[in-house]
């Protein structure tokens, strides 16, 4: 599929590893989504709100006109833009909070636009980038928890859900 524009082809990124992370969840069971392999690690369940709650930061902050990852802390971004989340616990619950916020992220970035997206915004480490190369960096961080999921399910006893796709069904 031709893409009409960078965003379009960046939104369409940001799509692909967020229905992934949706696989590698529905992959788990209910138990699996509460296993911590660690006692210091997050549960399935705490990666998936961490996975909302940055992707409603970054869509937050890229859709700013005055966006500035710099102008709070993590946490007290977290707070403002995961203040409207709600506790979830079953495996359904967390696929529709991703699904759903995932969908609202891409439509606040879409009003943003591509020009926006191409101006520079100040990133966590205080260097100057473009909107659209500090996305790429939430898909990648996106990514990062992916395969954090993909880990819980070998060790759960299970094949990742990419590797099911890839290799077919085990």
């Amino acid at each position: 599929m031709p893409f009409q524009s960078l965003l379009d082809e960046a939104l369409e990124a940001w799509a692909y590893t967020r229905s992934g992370v949706i696989s590698e969840i529905q992959n788990l069971s209910e138990a699996d989504l509460k296993m911590k392999p660690h006692s210091d690690s997050r549960s399935a369940t705490e990666i998936a709100i961490h996975i909302v709650e940055s992707g409603l930061m970054m869509s937050g902050e890229l859709s700013r006109p005055d966006g500035n990852f710099q102008r709070k802390t993590y946490p007290q971004f977290i707070k403002e833009y995961g203040r409207d989340i709600p506790q979830v616990s079953k495996k359904s619950e967390i696929v529709q909070l991703l699904k759903r916020t995932h969908a609202d992220g891409d439509k606040k970035i879409r009003a943003a636009g591509e020009l926006q997206m191409l101006q520079v915004i100040a990133r966590f480490d205080g260097e100057r980038g473009s909107r659209l190369a500090w996305m790429n960096h939430g898909i990648s961080h996106e990514e990062y928890h992916r395969g954090q999921l993909a880990l819980y399910a070998r060790l759960a006893g299970r094949v990742p859900a990419l590797t099911q796709l890839i290799y077919g069904k085990s």
